[in-house]
């Protein structure tokens, strides 16, 4: 079944024509991803790729009425603008790559999407992959393999490394996704870890947590509560960071006394999950659990 993403997923990349909008293009397309269009305002009546450009989302969804993804490679001043356009589109998933988006434009267009039935996944993440059926975002595709473990993360290259240990373990993966590491995301651990619960190709989870803010401490007692019915390997990023240090982008940071890891792994133990102390002890632990 998978989620979020499959062979069904038609994109649109918002920000096709700059330098980072065209290489992940190209690299979607040879995943075997359906980008159907581009967008770029002013840029219209070009190609990126052999993929038509327009100038705005509602004429490429007018000439590929098939869409139902954005991908966002907006510069982060106006990225949110551009969110906003791909939801009154009607546009049910868009994935915002943008890093360095204001948070009030963030809180605005995920609020937006709420009303309109529409997922955000990000900003600040690298996207999300379903193996062997489409990539939506900067995941390096090679690493991945289809089988039976979910990921959800808030890291982008702690990702790749736990898939690939994943993958070379022989297990795979039904869709991995990558929730963005800005204090303000769209899809949360939550709500990713409830549509894997609902996927039956998915059997095992992991949760991939980082420093600062308590997503992952929502997301042990969303465990507990409701006596989730799938194994959960957790791994928390930043064991050694100082407090009050921001490390690497805004959600990274231990304040006042909250978004510890050592907080984090304690509440995920207590709801049961196999919290792992390296990339590599993840992948063990599920061959142990699934094996």
């Amino acid at each position: 079944m998978a989620i979020l993403v499959d062979r069904d997923t038609y994109v649109v990349v918002q920000g096709v024509t700059g330098r980072q909008g065209a290489f992940h293009t190209r690299a979607m397309l040879k995943y075997g991803t359906k980008v159907l269009a581009g967008v770029t305002p002013g840029k219209g009546g070009q190609n990126v790729e052999g993929v038509p450009v327009y100038d705005s989302v509602a004429e490429a969804v007018e000439n590929h009425p098939q869409i139902n993804t954005s991908l966002v490679m907006v510069p982060a001043p106006h990225a949110g603008d551009a969110v906003l356009e791909a939801l009154n589109s009607n546009i049910k998933l868009v994935v915002v790559i943008t890093e360095h988006v204001p948070v009030h434009d963030a809180m605005k267009f995920i609020n937006y999407a709420m009303l309109r039935n529409s997922h955000i996944i990000g900003p600040n993440c690298p996207g999300v992959i379903t193996p062997e059926a489409a990539k939506v975002g900067i995941m390096p595709g090679h690493i991945f393999k289809r089988g039976k473990v979910g990921i959800v993360s808030r890291s982008g290259t702690l990702t790749y490394e736990i898939a690939y240990q994943i993958t070379v373990n022989g297990l795979g993966q039904s869709t991995c996704v990558g929730i963005g590491g800005d204090p303000v995301v769209g899809l949360n651990f939550i709500d990713v870890l409830e549509m894997f619960r609902r996927d039956d190709e998915t059997e095992a989870v992991v949760l991939i947590g980082e420093i600062g803010g308590d997503l992952e401490e929502r997301a042990a007692e969303y465990i507990v509560r409701t006596r989730y019915p799938k194994p959960v390997v957790g791994y928390i990023a930043g064991r050694t960071a100082p407090p009050e240090k921001r490390m690497g982008h805004a959600g990274a940071i231990i304040s006042l006394g909250a978004g510890d890891p050592a907080s984090k792994i304690k509440a995920l133990n207590e709801a049961g999950v196999a919290v792992a102390s390296t990339p590599k002890e993840v992948a063990s632990k599920l061959v142990s659990i699934l094996k």
